[in-house]
């Protein structure tokens, strides 16, 4: 059997290395969030460079269907 004082040595040190993982990761945590609202804040909401272009793209292919969709419309022809 093993002695309480060594029980109460691996206990004491397990609660240390514990905690102190978790301030590692809190740690870490507040970092990475800082890292992204600092991202956030210099690229104006984007994470990438190319992501406009790709957003923008998109936006105009969605206009130019409700053009159609509203020209459609406006000619009387039914989808």
């Amino acid at each position: 059997m093993v002695p309480a004082d060594s029980l109460l040595i691996i206990a004491a040190s397990s609660l240390v290395g514990l905690a102190l993982l978790s301030m590692v990761f809190a740690w870490s945590w507040k970092a990475w969030l800082d890292l992204r609202r600092h991202q956030l804040d210099v690229g104006g909401g984007r994470l990438t460079g190319d992501v406009p272009a790709v957003a923008n793209r998109i936006d105009l292919a969605d206009l130019r269907e409700r053009i159609k969709k509203l020209e459609a419309i406006a000619a009387g022809v039914d989808f």
